[in-house]
């Protein structure tokens, strides 16, 4: 009852772009963490091999919401040598922002980066982090300089993580970050990085424990051998950082907070590695304490059925790819849901969505189209983000053909609301649809034998197979009456 109050509320706050707890990533596409309050998102210092533009995208790839810059970065090509740091200009500042939007991606922490004895000079990281919208300021500031940057903290409403790098730096011992913690808000806390733990021989089980209560934010990793400097990450739960016990002894001390991702091997392409990361930690969060949200289809497709014994999808780290043959179904019934993911089509991609089917038929149900309407100036019943030949979108929204788009849709009993890179294209009222092939705005349409409000509230999921090229990427489903 609570989850579906909330997306109800939802529902009436889309249109004007609000967010509800923090948890809306862009205008009306939710977070889609497996933990509720467990954000997991990835230090940009994972692709340092790439822009920050890059990264971006890479994260929008993995399916993450959110993101750490790091002080050094390239920014982009278009701005040559510049980097992410606290002197980028205000048309830099205003095209990360643009960039973050568009991809679906929050900035939510910065650094490492240093803070001092200089005022002027931490100001300016403040100020930095409250123009970009960063909550934590990730740093290793001398203790001696602590009360000030609390002070800074509590005028700037934005934490400061003390981050422990391995031993002989200031903070390796978590038992330093938490003596400069001690007498101080509830703004300065720890950046606990697990793999610096254990490469100064520290246990992070242990480290964590000790820290109850001030870790604000984490830098989450594992690493193949214990007390060794120089030992390499892994994929997650093949270390030696206890991740299970890691994340069930953050669960019992009710943490909520940031994991970013900080993957500092095969540099070049790491991407499968931070894959099969994001995949270890969404299982074990789902165990431990699940939000809701779930994978449509397993990797194997196992839970897949299609529409024709000749239909052809394929799954690769998180996408699925249109082969030909037929189109693909769920095997497991959906009534109330939030649907979330991406799409990309091609020149002229024709394909859809379809809701609540009772077979794997294409007529009559709902379908959400999905099509290349790019570049249209006025849209109709058949356009990218409405419903087809019922209502049409209100916006074109989606983007150029060979560019990844959002899409989030809302099924609540009579509701539909579709929701295309952050922009509310469709809102329908199932109920309206009252009369067999007639639209309430008189005009006709193709399903003569049935009014929609009439349909079943329950079924399954179809993703279309129309003869042209579609992909779709980080399918997440979130039932609404279980």
């Amino acid at each position: 009852m609570k989850r579906t109050l909330i997306i109800m509320v939802t529902l009436m706050v889309l249109s004007t772009g609000l967010c509800l707890g923090g948890d809306c990533i862009a205008a009306g596409h939710p977070s889609t963490e497996f933990y509720e309050g467990w954000r997991l998102g990835t230090q940009a210092y994972t692709f340092r091999l790439f822009t920050f533009y890059e990264a971006v995208d890479k994260a929008a790839q993995l399916g993450l919401d959110w993101i750490e810059m790091y002080p050094g970065q390239k920014i982009c090509e278009e701005f040559g040598d510049a980097k992410t740091n606290v002197d980028m200009t205000p048309p830099q500042r205003r095209a990360v922002k643009e960039k973050l939007d568009s991809a679906g991606i929050r900035l939510v922490n910065f650094g490492v980066v240093g803070l001092g004895e200089d005022e002027q000079a931490n100001r300016k990281v403040f100020e930095f982090a409250r123009n970009m919208g960063i909550e934590t300021i990730v740093s290793e500031p001398p203790q001696e300089c602590l009360d000030k940057i609390d002070e800074l903290c509590k005028e700037y409403d934005i934490n400061v993580a003390i981050h422990n790098h391995p031993q002989p730096s200031r903070y390796w011992n978590p038992e330093a970050v938490l003596e400069a913690c001690k007498g101080r808000s509830e703004y300065i806390g720890a950046c606990a990085d697990i793999g610096h733990w254990c490469r100064s021989g520290v246990d992070p089980v242990e480290a964590v424990k000790m820290l109850e209560g001030r870790i604000i934010s984490m830098h989450f990793k594992d690493i193949n051998e214990f007390g060794v400097r120089k030992a390499h990450d892994v994929h997650w739960g093949n270390g030696v950082c206890k991740v299970d016990e890691v994340l069930e002894t953050l669960n019992s001390q009710g943490f909520k907070g940031v994991f970013s991702i900080e993957y500092e091997h095969n540099w070049e392409n790491s991407v499968p590695d931070v894959y099969e990361c994001i995949q270890y930690f969404n299982k074990k969060a789902s165990q431990i304490n699940s939000s809701g949200w779930q994978y449509v289809f397993e990797p194997d497709l196992s839970n897949a059925a299609y529409k024709n014994k000749d239909a052809k999808w394929e799954y690769e780290m998180g996408v699925i790819k249109r082969l030909g043959g037929g189109d693909i179904c769920t095997k497991e019934k959906y009534a109330d849901f939030v649907l979330d993911f991406g799409f990309k089509t091609e020149k002229g991609s024709n394909s859809g969505v379809l809701l609540r089917t009772q077979n794997y038929n294409w007529t009559p149900w709902i379908e959400v189209q999905i099509l290349d309407s790019y570049g249209k100036d006025t849209p109709d019943k058949h356009d990218c983000g409405g419903i087809f030949d019922l209502l049409e979108p209100a916006q074109i929204a989606v983007n150029e053909p060979g560019r990844w788009n959002r899409m989030t849709i809302y099924a609540i009993d009579n509701r539909i609301n579709v929701i295309l890179n952050g922009k509310t294209v469709t809102e329908m009222n199932l109920d309206l649809w009252s009369e067999a092939g007639k639209n309430p705005d008189g005009s006709e349409n193709k399903f003569k034998e049935t009014a929609f409000k009439d349909l079943p509230r329950e079924g399954y999921l179809i993703f279309q197979d129309h003869g042209q090229e579609i992909s779709f990427r980080n399918i997440k489903i979130l039932p609404l009456n279980k």
